[in-house]
């Protein structure tokens, strides 16, 4: 990664020992910050268990999950496309994903895809560059939104159900490990009732805060926490995977 001295954290932050949405709004938005912690909750988890050796951060952005991953790494390579709108100075290259990688086969150890899938055309062919540039028994971790707003447009193209996630895995060559939702119908009804509620001037910000802080609250409740687990295989608010390319 370029100017590893000049990072700061963005998106996501330390808090507590735990890596959590920024409650900075120019960083991450009120009626954004639920999403936000669940994606930073599964990849805090899960790049212990899996991120090694050279890293590839697809999509990067302002590389939010870099303090996140750096410890378990030798090397990261940050690359995303001229369609973001997170400029930074951390890119080490500027490619259009939807064409081949411009790397060679099995270089990269583990690879990063995080909220950058509903955003590619063509996501299949993105997907075999992927399984292409792992290392045999790499571990691919990514997240993608599914009930969730269309933002970035006009490049916003899908939201995947988990069977097109699996599909697009096995087409890729890919063996999925872990394929596992995000929020359920409690997060899905505060995602949507707090992005639309921040239009309504002057009580829109506080009602979308208080509303995002009573139902984080409920979800971490064991009835909460049971009604979220049980209404997420049909409502999910996004999907995390781990994917591995086989031997």
């Amino acid at each position: 990664m370029r100017n590893c001295n000049l990072w700061r954290p963005s998106k996501y932050v330390r808090q507590n020992g735990r890596l959590v949405a920024s409650r900075d709004p120019k960083e991450v938005g009120v009626a954004s910050r639920l999403i936000a912690d669940l994606t930073a909750s599964f990849y805090e988890t899960n790049l212990k268990l899996h991120a090694k050796g050279r890293l590839l951060d697809l999509g990067c952005g302002k590389v939010p999950l870099f303090d996140a991953y750096r410890h378990y790494v030798t090397d990261n390579i940050c690359i995303d496309w001229e369609n973001t709108v997170y400029k930074n100075d951390h890119l080490d290259f500027e490619a259009d994903l939807t064409k081949e990688l411009p790397f060679a086969d099995g270089e990269f150890d583990t690879i990063i895809l995080s909220d950058v899938l509903e955003h590619i055309a063509e996501p299949e062919r993105l997907c075999r560059e992927i399984a292409r540039v792992l290392s045999s028994r790499g571990k691919l971790l990514m997240n993608v939104p599914f009930y969730y707003m269309l933002h970035e447009e006009p490049h916003d193209y899908y939201r995947y159900t988990e069977f097109a996630l699996r599909r697009l895995m096995d087409r890729s060559g890919l063996q999925i490990l872990q394929l596992q939702a995000m929020g359920g119908a409690p997060e899905v009804m505060l995602d949507v009732f707090s992005k639309n509620v921040m239009h309504v001037p002057v009580a829109g910000v506080p009602v979308a805060t208080v509303s995002h802080w009573v139902t984080s609250a409920f979800v971490h409740t064991s009835v909460g926490r049971r009604i979220s687990e049980a209404t997420a295989r049909n409502f999910p608010l996004g999907y995390f995977l781990v994917a591995a390319k086989p031997d």
